[in-house]
């Protein structure tokens, strides 16, 4: 489906409803993916989400249901009949109710809890238990297990009588009776063998899986390594405990990156949609980054007003002040934006610190040259400055370009070794401690030509 004829079906969906016109809504809303009946729904008032919900068939309204953003689905769960409530729950697979129940109220958590089967508590407060943003608090234990010595016949039969309730059904786990994981085969292996060939014949025993204490940005980093559709999550006894399969993997990932980009422009990162986020929600989430950058702001100003005076023997020192702090936040920014992705997608480690550094120091010299042989003729030609001032300013160039790469590559590394997320060592953090730096590196320059 095109954006055209998404648009063209919601506004569709929208009229029929509004003219209470159910049979030919079904019919159009048929037509469309799960994802973009939520997308319907966001634009539905809110008196009317219920009917609209009911109106989907069982299965299509649980999909729809795990597709919409948490506040809807809060709001649908207060307006459910038990009956209801149960109904959406018995579709929903074991990682999209442990998300839901992790997203609601606490009142909201009860009422669900209550209408899920003891075997289904149990499951759910096994996953609940796993660290935040580890492997197994994202995984779903949802997955087909098969036996060595199974045939293919008898794998296909297995599959066929329990792999309707299971995330996917394209890779199955063989495991031993302790369910320690010894291999894996998939369907399409399945199918392409002889009935009689047993499981242990075909299936791979070179297993990519990862431990249910694993940060989950590790395990989107093997889906990317791998081209994976599923993941298989073991125990510090490489037992089988579940699996993340590749939809969950882009989940993780979308999210991971909307963090990023939020630190990056030093937000506090929300879960919620910037047109359903108040005013006084972005407030909080903006104003303690700003207030703490415009304190750090602040030893700018204490260094400019030390070197008042010398300033005062040579305005013409001033005027190059703004484009001087813009250079070194500009390249502080390119190299820790680098490190940032690199430390990200794994492509980068603590270990490689000295060899990233010296990297940027030599492209920083280069930059820095150019940067300065530019200036010097622009401030001689344009400007028509004397060649001392003009010197004092293109020799810094290169002093503030070295180390704003230094220390824009140096410190995300140091935060992620520290613990912390790397993405908050970016844009305002590097400007902001780059423009006290520069300012610093100009008057020393400064200093040594003009003797201030």
């Amino acid at each position: 489906m095109n954006e055209y004829d998404f648009e063209e079906l919601c506004r569709q969906a929208l009229q029929l409803l509004e003219e209470k016109q159910y049979v030919r809504l079904r019919t159009v809303l048929d037509t469309m993916n799960a994802a973009d009946i939520a997308l319907v729904a966001e634009e539905v008032e809110e008196e009317a989400l219920p009917l609209l919900f009911r109106i989907l068939p069982k299965e299509t309204a649980a999909e729809v249901f795990v597709e919409m953003d948490s506040e809807t689905q809060e709001l649908l769960i207060q307006v459910f009949s038990d009956r209801e409530l149960k109904q959406v729950i018995d579709q929903m697979y074991l990682d999209d109710t442990v998300n839901l129940i992790e997203e609601m109220p606490a009142n909201v958590v009860k009422r669900i809890l209550r209408h899920t089967d003891p075997e289904m508590r149990k499951k759910i407060n096994e996953v609940l238990q796993y660290p935040k943003d580890s492997a197994g608090s994202i995984m779903t234990i949802e997955y087909v297990d098969l036996k060595k010595d199974m045939t293919v016949t008898q794998a296909f039969e297995h599959i066929r009588k329990t792999g309707v309730d299971k995330e996917t059904i394209y890779t199955c786990y063989v495991t031993e009776a302790d369910r320690k994981l010894i291999g894996l085969v998939s369907v399409k292996t399945l199918l392409l063998a002889e009935d009689s060939l047993k499981l242990s014949d075909i299936m791979e025993t070179n297993i990519i899986s990862v431990n249910t204490l694993e940060d989950q940005e590790t395990v989107v980093q093997q889906f990317d390594k791998y081209d994976f559709l599923a993941i298989p999550v073991v125990d510090g006894e490489n037992r089988l405990v579940g699996i993340v399969t590749v939809d969950d993997a882009m989940d993780i990932l979308r999210e991971e990156n909307s963090e990023d980009i939020a630190k990056m422009a030093a937000v506090t990162p929300t879960d919620k949609p910037y047109l359903k986020t108040s005013p006084f929600h972005l407030w909080k989430a903006r104003v303690p980054w700003l207030l703490l950058l415009m304190i750090s702001a602040t030893f700018t100003g204490m260094i400019i007003t030390s070197f008042e005076n010398k300033l005062a023997a040579c305005v013409a020192l001033t005027a190059y002040i703004p484009m001087l702090m813009g250079t070194a936040g500009n390249s502080g920014n390119q190299a820790s934006v680098t490190v940032i992705q690199g430390l990200s997608s794994g492509e980068l480690k603590f270990s490689d610190a000295f060899r990233i550094m010296g990297k940027e120091a030599i492209v920083a010299l280069l930059c820095g040259l150019t940067l300065a042989a530019c200036n010097f003729a622009k401030m001689m030609l344009v400007d028509q400055r004397g060649i001392v001032v003009a010197l004092v300013v293109s020799l810094t160039l290169p002093f503030i370009v070295i180390c704003a790469k230094i220390v824009g590559s140096g410190l995300p590394i140091l935060a992620k070794k520290l613990g912390f997320d790397p993405a908050v060592m970016a844009s305002p953090f590097i400007s902001t401690i780059m423009d006290s730096a520069s300012l610093l590196i100009y008057f020393w320059v400064a200093g040594q030509f003009l003797m201030l």
